[in-house]
């Protein structure tokens, strides 16, 4: 596939900024403890309060011991694979993707796999909008990733923006050079989100055409 680097590179972050998995988070988190003998009640919070949002962080959280939190990670990744159904797409996302792809080149990095974004986008005909999925399953950092984005993609840092729903998002946006924008309908608290100065907090997925044509052109 052909890029064009004169446009935007829009990078959205998965889990609670395109899918609605908070609920299946939640469960598998629950199985899986019961599953390793950890004796706690998961609880969204357990979820909202994390300073990282990755799984190994979520089953720390649940008070995984930390010789069993891979093992905590790869059954939560198995569990969303083994799901008969992808999760749902967040309410107004699958119009902002369509309209944004025909003027930005859009991907996906995420500390999900990228075999279940795929089967994501395929169930909810968003393939097309997005180049690339940059996935747990591949090496490096969230802001590693957003890099190799940036340099594949042949696009300026200025012109690059990673759509999160957590803090650690925001400070892999920093960390990149690039622009951060949060979304209040993730898993993350807001008064997290906010500390975490991003350069724009949108709270309906329709805000993201503003909000990126309002960075774009420094007119925050």
């Amino acid at each position: 596939m052909q890029y064009n680097p004169l446009m935007s590179l829009i990078l959205f972050d998965f889990d609670g900024v395109l899918a609605d998995t908070l609920a299946d988070m939640l469960r598998f988190a629950q199985e899986v403890c019961n599953e390793l003998g950890v004796k706690h009640t998961v609880v969204q919070t357990d979820l909202s309060q994390l300073e990282e949002m990755s799984f190994a962080a979520f089953g720390r959280a649940c008070g995984t011991p930390e010789d069993l939190v891979q093992e905590f990670v790869r059954r939560c990744m198995g569990k969303f694979a083994e799901k008969k159904s992808p999760p749902e797409l967040f309410h107004g996302m699958g119009a902002v993707l369509r309209k944004l792809a025909k003027w930005h080149n859009l991907a996906v990095v995420t500390g999900n796999t990228s075999r279940n974004v795929h089967a994501f986008l395929e169930e909810h005909g968003l393939a097309n909008c997005m180049d690339a999925v940059y996935g747990v399953d591949m090496p490096g950092s969230k802001a590693e990733k957003i890099l190799k984005a940036k340099d594949q993609f042949g696009v300026e840092a200025g012109m690059v923006y990673m759509v999160g729903d957590s803090c650690s998002d925001i400070r892999a946006a920093r960390q990149a050079g690039v622009n951060a924008i949060a979304v209040s309908w993730g898993h993350q608290s807001m008064s997290m989100l906010v500390r975490a100065l991003p350069d724009l907090v949108v709270r309906v997925p329709g805000e993201l055409i503003v909000a990126v044509r309002l960075i774009g052109r420094g007119s925050l």
